[in-house]
C-alpha cells in the first residue's frame, strides 16, 4: 500500500475509521466505540488497531480527514467557554429579543432557546456606523477595555463582537479586535466581519457568539487530536470536514469552528452523491442512520441540496424557529431523532414512543452488556432476527441477546403486547418517523418521493431502509459497499471549499457594474487566500458565483446560481433570466413588471487536495456459495417469522438476480430485504433492490423552461 488517506468520523455511538489506498481503491475499516468524555481517545484506539492488525506503515498516510459532532453537542449541552458579547450601545438585548416571533403560536408554555451569553455579559459600546457605512462615532478602545476587564476577571475567556452595520464597514470592529488582543492576548476573539458580512443583526450576532462560544473547545480538541495522531507516527496534514461538504485545514477550523457543526452528515451526503452516480441515478434520497440519529438529504444531478442557514440546539427537535439561527452554509439535511440506540418507552397514555433519548455508546443498548436497562431500536432489531448476535461488527463485539429479550419482555408486559409485536412496533415507529420527515421535506420542494431512489448508509441504515423505502413508495433502494462507514468514506471524496457572503443591496436595473464586479472580486480573493492555506491544488481551483435575489417589496430571498464573471452591463439579461428561472422553479409563477433586487452576493471557491481520483473498489469477493445459512426473521407481510436466507455480501454473484426475503451481511452493516423484492449486486459493489409494486414517478412538466407570468 502507498499514498494512503485516513478518514475518521466520530458518531454518538461508534467512531468510524477508513484507510483508503489511492493507488488501488482498496480500503480497510474499523468501527470503534466512541469515548464521549474524550473523543480523541477512541480515535487513537481505533487507528492504532487498524495500523497494527493490517501491518500498515503510518508514514505512508498522506492525508487525514476528520468529521466530528463535538461542537454541535457543545451548543446543545451548553458546554462552551464563558463568553462575552460586545455590541453597539442600545443593542445589548439583541440575543434575548431574537426574532420576536413564536415558533408555536398556540403553546402557552413555549420555551425560547436560551442565549449562549447571559445578559450581564452583554456590553454596549459607544460607537456608531451608519447604514451607508459612514463612521458616525469612532470606537473608544479605552472604554472597551474598561468595560471588558471586570468580566475577564470574573472568568470570561472568549469574546464575540458584532457591531451595528459592521457588515458594511468593519472599521470599528477592527479597532475592537485590536484593543482586545493588545490588552487581553489570552482571550479568544471572534468578530462578525471576519466571516459573515451579511445583513440581519440577530442572526449575525447569534452566529458570531456561537463561534466564540466553541472556539476554545475547537483549538484544544484539535491540538489533542493532532498529538494523538503524531503519537501513532502519522505526520500527514489533518483536514476537517465543513458543513458545506468541503474541507479546511486546522488553522481555519480553529478560527471558525461554527462551520463544522454538520460535518459528519455532510460527508454522508458526498458518499450518497458518489455511489448514486455509479448507478446513473439523478435523484437520490441519501439516508444515513447511526446509533444516535438518522439524517437524510436530497441529491439531484449529483449535487446535495445546500442551505445557507442552520438552526442549532433546538428546544423542540423538529420545530423550526426553536433553535439558534446560524448563518452558515450547510448541506440541507432532514434530521430524525432516531438511531440504533434510541430508547423505547410508554407515555402517560400507554402509547409507544421511541427516542429522541438515546443510550449512546455508554451504556449503549441493553444487548451491549454495558449496563443499559431500557430496550432500544438495536435490541428490537436483534429480537426480530434482522441482526446476527454472532456477527455483530463482524463478530468482534459480543452481544447479550438474552438480556435484550428480558428488557423487551418487561416493557411488553406493561404494554399488553407480546415481545415480538412490541419489537416490530419499535422498528415500525422509527421507520414511520423517518419516512414522514422525508415525505414532508420532499413535498416542500415540490417533488414526489416516488421520483427518488433511496440510498442507505450508516450502521443501522440498511437495516431500516427497506421499510422506509416501502413507506415512501420509492421504486429502488441502493446499499453501497461498506455502508456502515458511509460518512467516513465520504470524507475522502471532499475538496477544500469555502463559502463567503457580502450584502450588496441594489436593484438590478441601474446597477453599478464596476462596484458589483469589485465586490465579487473581493470575495473571490478572500476565498482563494483561504483555500491556499489548506495546501489544496490551486491550478484546479473552481469558483462559483451566486446571489440572493428577490422582487422589490418581498421579505424573503431566493439563492440564484449566476453565470461566470466578470460582469458588465451586457450581463443584465443573463442574470435576470437566471433569477426568473429559479423563482419559477420554486413557485411556478413570477409577478409581472416588478423590479428585481440583489440582496447578498455569494461565492463558493473549491479545489481538490489530491490529484488522485477517488474510486472505491468493490469488497474483496469470495468464491463459492453466498448462502451463509438460514434463520427465522420477522416480516410484517405475514405478521410472523419466516425462514430466511442469510447471504454473505462479498460472495454475491455480480448481476445475478436474487429474491427476497433475505438478509445480506457484511461486517459493518446488515441489509434487510422483504418478501416480494428482487435485488442484484453490481460489479462496482453496491446492491440495488427493486421494491415490490413500486414504480418511478417523474415530475410533471419541465422545470424552469417556461415562465408563467401572473
Amino acid at each position: 500500500m502507498s499514498d494512503l488517506a485516513l478518514g475518521i468520523d466520530i458518531g454518538g455511538t461508534f467512531t468510524d475509521i477508513v484507510l483508503y489506498d489511492d493507488a488501488t481503491g482498496k480500503h480497510l475499516i474499523v468501527k470503534q466505540s466512541t469515548t464521549p468524555q474524550e473523543p480523541s481517545e477512541g480515535v487513537a484506539i481505533g487507528v492504532e488497531r487498524l495500523l497494527r492488525e493490517n501491518h500498515v506503515d503510518p508514514e505512508l498516510i498522506t492525508r487525514v480527514v476528520h468529521a466530528t459532532t463535538l461542537f454541535t453537542n457543545a451548543l446543545i449541552e451548553r458546554k462552551g467557554a464563558p463568553t462575552a458579547f460586545l455590541t453597539t450601545e442600545g443593542f445589548e438585548d439583541t440575543l434575548e429579543i431574537g426574532l420576536e416571533r413564536k415558533y408555536d403560536l398556540y403553546d402557552l408554555f413555549i420555551r425560547k432557546p436560551e442565549p449562549l451569553v447571559s445578559r450581564p455579559h452583554c456590553i454596549g459600546l459607544t460607537e456608531r456606523v451608519g447604514a451607508d457605512g459612514d463612521v458616525i462615532v469612532d470606537l473608544d478602545p479605552g472604554e472597551l477595555v474598561e468595560r471588558l476587564e471586570p468580566l475577564i476577571e470574573q472568568g470570561i475567556t472568549s469574546v464575540g463582537i458584532c457591531l451595528l452595520n459592521s457588515y458594511v464597514n468593519p472599521a470599528n470592529e477592527r479597532r475592537a479586535v485590536q484593543a482586545i488582543r493588545k490588552r487581553f492576548p489570552q482571550v479568544y476573539v471572534t468578530a462578525s466581519h471576519e466571516f459573515n458580512r451579511e445583513i440581519g443583526e440577530y442572526r449575525r450576532a447569534a452566529t458570531t457568539v456561537a463561534n466564540a462560544y466553541v472556539q476554545a473547545l475547537a483549538e484544544q480538541y484539535l491540538q489533542r487530536m493532532k498529538q494523538r495522531l503524531e503519537g501513532l507516527g502519522i505526520s500527514a496534514p489533518l483536514y476537517l470536514m465543513l458543513s458545506n461538504g468541503g474541507l479546511t485545514g486546522t488553522d481555519e477550523a480553529q478560527r471558525f469552528p461554527i462551520n463544522l457543526l454538520e460535518s459528519g452528515p455532510a460527508a454522508g451526503a458526498l458518499a450518497g452523491s458518489f455511489f448514486g452516480a455509479r448507478d446513473a441515478e439523478e435523484k437520490i434520497l441519501a439516508f444515513d442512520m447511526g446509533g444516535t440519529t438518522a439524517k437524510a438529504v436530497t441529491i439531484e444531478d449529483g449535487e446535495p441540496a445546500i442551505a445557507y442557514e442552520f438552526e442549532a440546539a433546538r428546544e423542540k427537535r423538529f420545530a423550526e424557529g426553536s433553535g439558534i439561527p446560524l448563518k452558515i452554509t450547510t448541506v440541507e439535511l432532514i434530521e430524525i431523532g432516531a438511531g440504533g440506540g434510541s430508547e423505547a418507552r410508554l407515555d402517560e397514555l400507554g402509547l409507544l414512543k421511541v427516542g429522541p433519548e438515546s443510550a449512546g455508546s455508554e451504556p449503549g443498548p441493553v444487548c451491549y452488556g454495558r449496563g443499559g436497562t431500557v430496550p432500544t431500536v438495536t435490541d428490537a432489531d436483534l429480537i426480530l432476527g434482522y441482526l446476527n448476535p454472532d456477527y455483530f461488527l463482524g463478530g468482534r463485539m459480543s452481544i447479550d441477546l438474552e438480556g435484550a429479550r428480558r428488557a423487551m419482555s418487561e416493557l411488553a408486559g406493561t404494554s399488553g403486547l407480546d415481545m415480538e409485536a412490541l419489537a416490530w412496533g419499535i422498528h415500525d415507529v422509527v421507520n414511520e418517523r423517518m419516512a414522514g420527515a422525508a415525505r414532508v421535506h420532499i413535498a416542500e420542494k415540490g417533488r414526489d418521493p416516488r421520483s427518488y431512489t433511496l440510498l442507505a448508509t450508516g450502521g443501522a441504515g440498511p437495516v431500516h431502509a427497506y421499510y422506509v423505502a416501502n413507506k415512501l413508495g420509492v421504486p429502488r433502494l441502493i446499499c453501497p459497499p461498506s455502508a456502515g462507514v458511509g460518512s467516513a468514506i465520504g470524507l475522502l471524496m471532499a475538496p477544500a471549499r469555502v463559502d463567503y457572503v457580502k450584502t450588496f443591496g441594489a436593484p438590478l436595473d441601474g446597477l453599478d457594474w464596476d462596484e458589483l464586479e469589485s465586490s465579487y472580486g473581493e470575495l473571490i480573493a478572500q476565498g482563494k487566500e483561504a483555500i491556499a492555506r489548506t495546501g489544496a491544488l490551486l491550478d484546479q481551483l473552481e469558483v462559483y458565483r451566486r446571489a440572493d435575489m428577490r422582487f422589490r417589496g418581498q421579505g424573503f430571498d431566493v439563492v440564484v446560481d449566476l453565470p461566470a464573471g466578470p460582469y458588465t452591463k451586457d450581463d443584465h439579461d443573463a442574470i435576470a433570466d437566471a433569477f426568473l428561472r429559479t423563482y419559477n422553479r420554486l413557485y411556478s409563477r413570477v409577478p409581472e413588471d416588478v423590479r428585481v433586487e440583489l440582496v447578498n452576493l455569494r461565492v463558493e471557491v473549491q479545489a481538490p487536495i489530491t490529484r488522485n481520483t477517488i474510486d472505491f473498489a468493490a469488497d474483496d469477493r469470495h468464491a463459492g456459495d453466498a448462502l451463509k445459512g438460514r434463520r427465522p426473521v420477522y416480516f410484517p407481510e405475514p405478521g410472523s417469522y419466516l425462514d430466511t436466507q442469510v447471504l454473505d455480501r462479498a460472495s454475491l454473484t455480480p448481476d445475478h438476480d436474487y429474491e427476497g426475503p433475505a438478509i445480506v451481511e457484511e461486517p459493518e452493516s446488515t441489509l434487510v430485504i422483504g418478501p416480494g423484492a428482487t435485488f442484484r449486486a453490481r460489479p462496482a459493489g453496491h446492491i440495488v433492490v427493486s421494491m415490490p409494486g413500486a414504480s418511478r414517478v417523474e415530475p410533471a412538466g419541465s422545470v424552469g423552461k417556461e415562465v408563467n407570468r401572473v
